[in-house]
Protein backbone atom coordinates (compact mmCIF):
# COMPACT_ATOMS: atom_id res chain seq x y z
CA UNK A 1 0.00 0.00 0.00
CA UNK A 2 1.35 3.32 -0.88
CA UNK A 3 2.21 5.67 1.89
CA UNK A 4 -1.13 8.08 2.69
CA UNK A 5 -0.23 12.01 3.31
CA UNK A 6 -0.25 11.65 7.13
CA UNK A 7 2.23 8.96 6.55
CA UNK A 8 4.16 11.10 4.82
CA UNK A 9 3.70 13.84 6.71
CA UNK A 10 4.98 11.56 9.87
CA UNK A 11 8.04 10.46 8.41
CA UNK A 12 8.79 14.55 7.74
CA UNK A 13 8.05 15.53 11.06
CA UNK A 14 10.37 12.60 11.91
CA UNK A 15 13.35 13.50 10.03
CA UNK A 16 13.14 16.93 11.41
CA UNK A 17 13.06 16.14 14.87
CA UNK A 18 16.00 13.18 14.00
CA UNK A 19 18.31 16.24 12.78
CA UNK A 20 18.16 17.93 16.00
CA UNK A 21 20.41 14.52 17.38
CA UNK A 22 24.22 15.25 17.48
CA UNK A 23 25.65 13.42 14.99
CA UNK A 24 29.53 12.45 14.81
CA UNK A 25 31.87 14.84 12.36
CA UNK A 26 32.07 13.12 9.43
CA UNK A 27 36.25 13.22 8.97
CA UNK A 28 37.02 15.95 5.95
CA UNK A 29 39.67 15.45 3.95
CA UNK A 30 41.57 18.41 2.13
CA UNK A 31 40.54 17.73 -1.14
CA UNK A 32 36.47 17.49 -0.14
CA UNK A 33 37.05 20.92 1.37
CA UNK A 34 38.80 22.43 -1.37
CA UNK A 35 35.84 20.79 -3.60
CA UNK A 36 33.46 22.85 -1.42
CA UNK A 37 34.98 25.58 -1.62
CA UNK A 38 35.49 25.63 -5.62
CA UNK A 39 31.59 24.69 -5.70
CA UNK A 40 30.73 27.43 -3.29
CA UNK A 41 33.09 30.27 -5.53
CA UNK A 42 31.60 28.90 -8.39
CA UNK A 43 27.89 29.07 -6.59
CA UNK A 44 28.51 33.68 -5.84
CA UNK A 45 31.20 34.23 -8.73
CA UNK A 46 30.18 33.79 -12.44
CA UNK A 47 27.13 36.14 -13.28
CA UNK A 48 25.55 32.79 -14.55
CA UNK A 49 24.98 31.11 -11.17
CA UNK A 50 25.31 34.16 -9.20
CA UNK A 51 21.97 35.77 -11.06
CA UNK A 52 20.06 32.61 -9.05
CA UNK A 53 21.88 31.85 -6.24
CA UNK A 54 21.54 35.80 -5.43
CA UNK A 55 17.99 35.45 -4.86
CA UNK A 56 19.01 33.38 -1.66
CA UNK A 57 21.37 35.81 -0.44
CA UNK A 58 18.80 38.32 -0.79
CA UNK A 59 16.46 36.54 0.60
CA UNK A 60 18.66 35.96 3.66
CA UNK A 61 19.46 39.49 3.37
CA UNK A 62 15.81 40.57 3.85
CA UNK A 63 15.05 37.61 6.70
CA UNK A 64 17.90 39.23 8.16
CA UNK A 65 15.88 42.54 8.37
CA UNK A 66 12.80 41.02 9.29
CA UNK A 67 14.13 39.10 12.45
CA UNK A 68 16.19 42.06 13.69
CA UNK A 69 12.64 43.88 13.72
CA UNK A 70 11.07 41.14 15.11
CA UNK A 71 13.40 41.23 17.80
CA UNK A 72 12.52 44.71 18.71
CA UNK A 73 8.72 43.94 18.74
CA UNK A 74 7.94 45.36 15.33
CA UNK A 75 4.83 43.95 13.42
CA UNK A 76 6.33 42.01 10.08
CA UNK A 77 3.36 43.04 7.24
CA UNK A 78 5.42 41.06 4.69
CA UNK A 79 8.95 41.17 2.46
CA UNK A 80 9.63 41.33 -1.08
CA UNK A 81 12.39 40.19 -3.11
CA UNK A 82 13.40 40.73 -7.18
CA UNK A 83 14.70 38.71 -9.57
CA UNK A 84 16.75 42.03 -9.94
CA UNK A 85 18.35 41.12 -6.26
CA UNK A 86 16.04 43.98 -5.08
CA UNK A 87 14.59 43.64 -1.70
CA UNK A 88 11.94 45.55 0.44
CA UNK A 89 10.98 44.83 4.56
CA UNK A 90 7.64 46.20 5.39
CA UNK A 91 7.35 46.35 9.40
CA UNK A 92 5.69 48.91 11.43
CA UNK A 93 6.56 49.56 15.46
CA UNK A 94 7.12 52.24 17.90
CA UNK A 95 10.61 53.89 18.15
CA UNK A 96 13.58 54.30 16.30
CA UNK A 97 15.90 51.63 17.67
CA UNK A 98 13.43 49.36 16.15
CA UNK A 99 14.07 50.42 12.82
CA UNK A 100 17.45 51.58 12.64
CA UNK A 101 18.02 47.79 14.19
CA UNK A 102 16.18 46.39 11.63
CA UNK A 103 18.13 48.13 8.76
CA UNK A 104 21.70 47.42 9.62
CA UNK A 105 21.28 43.48 9.74
CA UNK A 106 20.56 42.92 6.03
CA UNK A 107 23.80 43.13 4.58
CA UNK A 108 25.41 41.04 7.49
CA UNK A 109 23.33 38.22 7.78
CA UNK A 110 24.33 35.84 4.96
CA UNK A 111 27.82 36.13 6.55
CA UNK A 112 26.19 35.53 9.87
CA UNK A 113 23.85 32.70 8.87
CA UNK A 114 26.92 31.11 6.84
CA UNK A 115 28.95 31.28 9.79
CA UNK A 116 26.17 29.71 11.86
CA UNK A 117 26.15 26.77 9.33
CA UNK A 118 29.35 26.00 9.30
CA UNK A 119 29.67 26.06 12.85
CA UNK A 120 26.84 23.65 12.92
CA UNK A 121 28.97 21.19 10.67
CA UNK A 122 31.77 21.45 13.02
CA UNK A 123 30.05 20.61 16.30
CA UNK A 124 27.97 17.83 14.55
CA UNK A 125 24.84 20.13 13.94
CA UNK A 126 24.36 19.81 10.50
CA UNK A 127 21.14 17.72 10.73
CA UNK A 128 19.52 20.58 13.54
CA UNK A 129 20.65 23.57 11.39
CA UNK A 130 19.03 21.55 8.10
CA UNK A 131 15.60 20.94 10.08
CA UNK A 132 15.77 24.49 11.30
CA UNK A 133 16.07 26.44 7.98
CA UNK A 134 13.67 23.88 6.36
CA UNK A 135 11.67 25.05 9.15
CA UNK A 136 12.26 28.86 8.97
CA UNK A 137 12.01 28.75 4.89
CA UNK A 138 8.37 27.09 5.13
CA UNK A 139 7.70 29.80 7.74
CA UNK A 140 8.91 32.53 5.48
CA UNK A 141 6.29 31.90 2.87
CA UNK A 142 3.55 34.07 5.59
CA UNK A 143 5.42 36.55 4.54
CA UNK A 144 6.50 36.64 1.23
CA UNK A 145 4.80 39.11 -1.06
CA UNK A 146 5.34 38.76 -4.93
CA UNK A 147 6.12 36.07 -7.38
CA UNK A 148 10.07 36.05 -6.91
CA UNK A 149 10.17 35.80 -2.77
CA UNK A 150 7.92 32.76 -3.11
CA UNK A 151 9.39 31.22 -6.00
CA UNK A 152 12.70 31.24 -4.14
CA UNK A 153 11.54 30.10 -0.74
CA UNK A 154 9.44 27.11 -2.11
CA UNK A 155 12.63 25.93 -4.08
CA UNK A 156 14.77 26.46 -1.03
CA UNK A 157 12.06 24.75 1.04
CA UNK A 158 12.00 21.79 -1.10
CA UNK A 159 15.47 21.31 -1.53
CA UNK A 160 15.55 21.58 2.35
CA UNK A 161 13.01 18.73 2.55
CA UNK A 162 14.43 16.40 0.83
CA UNK A 163 17.46 16.22 2.12
CA UNK A 164 16.28 16.56 5.60
CA UNK A 165 14.13 13.40 4.61
CA UNK A 166 16.10 11.40 2.07
CA UNK A 167 19.95 12.84 2.26
CA UNK A 168 22.81 10.63 4.71
CA UNK A 169 24.24 13.05 7.72
CA UNK A 170 27.30 12.97 5.79
CA UNK A 171 25.69 14.30 2.96
CA UNK A 172 23.89 17.12 5.07
CA UNK A 173 27.23 17.99 6.67
CA UNK A 174 28.57 18.71 3.08
CA UNK A 175 25.54 20.63 1.95
CA UNK A 176 25.42 22.52 5.07
CA UNK A 177 29.11 23.00 5.26
CA UNK A 178 29.04 24.49 1.03
CA UNK A 179 26.00 26.32 1.65
CA UNK A 180 27.82 28.41 5.14
CA UNK A 181 30.76 28.96 2.05
CA UNK A 182 28.73 30.33 -0.59
CA UNK A 183 27.03 32.78 1.75
CA UNK A 184 30.43 33.78 3.23
CA UNK A 185 31.07 34.34 -0.27
CA UNK A 186 28.28 35.92 -1.00
CA UNK A 187 27.65 38.26 1.69
CA UNK A 188 31.24 39.96 0.61
CA UNK A 189 30.07 40.24 -3.36
CA UNK A 190 26.87 41.88 -1.92
CA UNK A 191 28.77 44.26 0.52
CA UNK A 192 30.88 45.32 -2.82
CA UNK A 193 27.94 45.88 -4.23
CA UNK A 194 26.14 48.44 -2.19
CA UNK A 195 30.28 49.96 -1.61
CA UNK A 196 29.85 50.34 -5.50
CA UNK A 197 26.39 52.53 -5.12
CA UNK A 198 28.09 54.92 -3.04
CA UNK A 199 31.67 55.09 -4.99
CA UNK A 200 30.48 54.48 -8.88
CA UNK A 201 26.59 54.30 -8.99
CA UNK A 202 25.86 56.98 -6.97
CA UNK A 203 22.34 57.25 -8.88
CA UNK A 204 21.04 54.33 -6.90
CA UNK A 205 21.32 55.35 -3.46
CA UNK A 206 18.58 55.28 -2.77
CA UNK A 207 18.69 51.81 -2.58
CA UNK A 208 21.30 51.33 -0.46
CA UNK A 209 20.41 50.37 3.52
CA UNK A 210 23.75 52.45 4.30
CA UNK A 211 22.36 55.73 3.38
CA UNK A 212 18.83 55.09 3.75
CA UNK A 213 20.29 54.69 7.40
CA UNK A 214 22.47 57.59 7.24
CA UNK A 215 19.09 59.70 6.15
CA UNK A 216 17.94 59.18 9.24
CA UNK A 217 20.37 58.61 11.74
CA UNK A 218 22.40 61.64 10.58
CA UNK A 219 25.40 58.80 10.93
CA UNK A 220 27.44 58.79 7.77
CA UNK A 221 26.90 56.32 5.44
CA UNK A 222 30.62 55.33 5.31
CA UNK A 223 30.38 54.34 9.03
CA UNK A 224 27.37 52.09 8.41
CA UNK A 225 29.22 50.56 5.59
CA UNK A 226 32.07 49.82 7.70
CA UNK A 227 30.16 48.43 10.11
CA UNK A 228 28.46 46.16 7.56
CA UNK A 229 32.03 45.20 6.74
CA UNK A 230 33.41 44.76 10.44
CA UNK A 231 30.26 41.61 10.66
CA UNK A 232 30.82 40.25 7.32
CA UNK A 233 35.22 40.31 7.63
CA UNK A 234 34.37 38.79 11.32
CA UNK A 235 32.18 35.79 10.33
CA UNK A 236 34.47 34.85 7.55
CA UNK A 237 37.36 35.03 9.32
CA UNK A 238 35.91 32.64 12.18
CA UNK A 239 34.73 30.84 9.18
CA UNK A 240 37.99 30.25 7.84
CA UNK A 241 39.09 29.22 11.36
CA UNK A 242 36.10 26.56 11.90
CA UNK A 243 37.20 24.73 8.57
CA UNK A 244 40.87 25.02 9.45
CA UNK A 245 39.68 22.89 12.12
CA UNK A 246 37.85 20.70 10.36
CA UNK A 247 40.67 19.42 8.22
CA UNK A 248 42.18 16.38 8.82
Amino acid sequence: MDPGPADLAANWWHAVISGFSTTQLPPISTPVVLGILIAAVLLSGPRQTWRWFGLYVTFIHELGHAFAALMTGRVVHGLRIGLDHSGQLLSSGRGRFGAIWSGFWGYPSPAVVGLALIWSVSAGHSGAAMSIGALVLLVALVFLRGFAGIFVAVCCAAIAQLLLVFANAATVSHVVLGLGMALEVGAVRDWCKVAAVHTRRRNRLASSDAFILSRSTGVPSWLWLFGFATVIATSAALSVRLVWSMLI
